[in-house]
């Protein structure tokens, strides 16, 4: 399995609970990791229209493309 993989599998995993989230929510799947490496795999999943960002304005977070509140609310 590989690492963008992982990600989408983890996000679809805690789907029921939350649809956003932060940076840091990513590193412990890949404890072997550099923090950069695992923002560069984010940010090809972001560029591919897998996952999008999302800010509160003070902070980015990761989302599946489509899933949550946010999706709902920029198609009025």
């Amino acid at each position: 399995m590989d690492e963008k993989q992982i990600i989408v599998e983890f996000i679809e995993s805690k789907s029921k609970s939350k649809s956003k989230f932060y940076f840091n929510d990513f590193l412990p799947l890949f404890p072997e990791m550099k923090p950069r490496e695992v923002k560069k795999i984010l940010t090809k999943l972001v560029n591919e229209e897998v996952l999008e960002f999302w800010s509160s304005g003070s902070t980015t977070m990761y989302g599946l493309k489509g899933a949550g509140k946010q999706a709902s609310a920029e198609g009025e």
